[in-house]
């Protein structure tokens, strides 16, 4: 099943989502239906690291202090899980691939794999 974990208030969610080809993706908006505990087991089974699931733009990451500290893989997670706001987003999983975050060549990559 391809999925994107997105935020439904976040414009640049927004204007990839429009950009998108014709598709089949399974829509989950992380702020009205945070993601599981197992869906983050997947997409950490994907990425290979917690950490590249991980927002360091989020303004908590600053304002809670976290960019002053040595976080481990247990701390991506937890707070990951705490907050939506800690996810890198939008996050595909598509084919059994994951594509993290709204770079250019990621959201190039989506379309590529969404028109196959």
């Amino acid at each position: 099943m391809d999925k994107i974990y997105y935020l439904a208030s976040c414009d640049t969610c927004r204007k990839i989502i429009k950009s998108l080809p014709e598709n089949n993706l399974v829509f989950q908006d992380i702020r009205q239906d945070p993601i599981t505990e197992e869906q983050l087991e997947e997409m950490h089974k994907l990425a290979g690291s917690y950490e590249a699931l991980f927002s360091r733009k989020a303004q908590l990451y600053k304002s809670m202090g976290l960019k002053d500290q040595s976080l481990t893989e247990a701390d991506f997670k937890k707070y990951i899980l705490e907050h939506y706001t800690f996810l890198s987003r939008p996050v595909f999983i598509i084919d059994g691939k994951i594509y993290i975050g709204n770079s250019q060549k990621n959201v190039a990559e989506v379309i590529k794999a969404l028109e196959k």
